[in-house]
């Protein structure tokens, strides 16, 4: 009997070693604020994004999971008022680089699709909707700082990728390739479980 316990003991230890580590939760927010003066007019504009991730470490460096981004936007100008909704959900993997107990290096490559429903209002009872349906890909590369027990804070500097936007009733087919590494400032949060 004692045996059998020692052996159940040393399972649920060696299962709970092998569990610990390869669940990873994180994500963004983000929030931006425009506003410019010309003359007689004001324009601004404000953009709100979360976007969660959540991914399984089935191996030391890396990592394979899901990403869903969801951004809201308004413009408001003198001629125009714009209210813009994105949605992007697809996968990611990741491969990560340990420095050290304290920092690690990764790179997420994200792929997906995408949808913006955009809102244009001519005065205040009309508008014009736009809706357009697309994919990405993306590499962001980032720097990870343990905190305390895999709570730590990501930071990245840009990235890289393309999107495509094809919009409905012949609107504008959209795409755009982008390498924007030192123009934009993230910093995010994860932990491991």
């Amino acid at each position: 009997m004692k045996k059998i316990l020692v052996m159940a003991a040393l399972a649920i230890c060696s299962f709970a070693k092998a569990q610990k580590g390869t669940i990873l939760v994180g994500g963004n927010i983000g929030y931006t604020s425009e506003k410019s003066e010309f003359r007689f007019s004001e324009d601004k504009a404000s953009t709100f994004t979360f976007s969660p991730k959540v991914g399984y470490q089935f191996h030391e460096n890396w990592t394979v999971g899901g990403e869903l981004s969801l951004s809201t936007s308004d413009v408001d100008n003198a001629d125009v008022k714009r209210k813009d909704n994105k949605f992007r959900t697809g996968g990611f993997v990741r491969y990560t680089k340990s420095l050290g107990q304290t920092f690690s290096v990764f790179a997420d490559m994200g792929v997906g699709f995408q949808t913006e429903k955009n809102k244009i209002y001519t005065n205040a009872n009309n508008y014009v909707r736009y809706k357009g349906d697309g994919a990405y890909v993306d590499v962001t590369p980032a720097l990870f700082i343990n905190m305390k027990k895999g709570f730590g804070l990501n930071f990245s500097i840009g990235g890289l990728g393309y999107e495509t936007l094809s919009f409905d009733d012949n609107g504008e087919d959209y795409s755009n390739f982008y390498f924007n590494f030192g123009k934009t400032f993230n910093i995010g949060i994860s932990k491991n479980f």
